[in-house]
């Protein structure tokens, strides 16, 4: 199963200091362990989860930063129109996050970062990370496509009904899905419908 789906930013923003990353998305799926056993009012269960997430997104903005130092490549501001040759040319890994670190129990986090934006998908360590990789590069491209994520003034924040709607799609509850090409092809024109709205 994955926990929790994120967009965030990279590169060092304004506002931001040289280690922050800034979430601009973040869809959390089933219930924590921990929180459960605990006596946690609604405000401090979604303070924690924060907090959780916040800590996923400067792993892998540190994860980022490192993977494009080590190839060298310069990065390349792709204009609105490129979304396919972005998603292409990104960069993307996997980590391993320890027990308590920070989730009660140990989770592998997927990303796939276009220019400055990172995609994280964080799953369960049983689950295929080869599906993982399919699913977050699928989810990556629509969000890319129909959110125009790589122009100025992005409306992902404004948006993110539309990504909850994709989520409920591709990544129902948060279970992976195995697609066949007919499915697939469903599931295309079913997105392509609901953001043609």
């Amino acid at each position: 199963m994955v926990r929790c789906f994120l967009i965030h930013t990279v590169c060092p923003l304004a506002a931001l200091g040289p280690a922050d990353s800034r979430i601009l998305y973040c869809r959390v799926f089933g219930p924590d362990e921990a929180e459960q056993h605990r006596e946690l009012s609604p405000e401090e269960t979604r303070v924690l989860r924060k907090e959780k997430t916040a800590v996923v997104a400067r792993q892998v903005r540190s994860a980022v930063s490192l993977s494009r130092e080590a190839s060298g490549r310069l990065l390349v501001e792709a204009v609105p129109g490129e979304e396919a040759l972005a998603l292409q040319e990104a960069d993307s890994g996997v980590l391993r996050l320890r027990a308590g670190d920070p989730f009660a129990e140990e989770m592998s986090a997927l990303w796939l970062a276009v220019q400055s934006v990172a995609f994280t998908l964080v799953c369960e360590p049983h689950e295929n990370l080869l599906l993982a990789e399919g699913s977050l590069r699928n989810l990556t491209r629509h969000c890319l496509e129909n959110l125009h994520m790589l122009g100025q003034g992005s409306e992902v924040l404004l948006r993110s009904n539309r990504i909850d709607a994709l989520l409920s799609r591709l990544l129902p509850h948060g279970q992976l899905l195995f697609l066949n090409h007919r499915f697939a092809q469903s599931l295309e024109k079913e997105v392509a419908a609901y953001m043609a709205k």
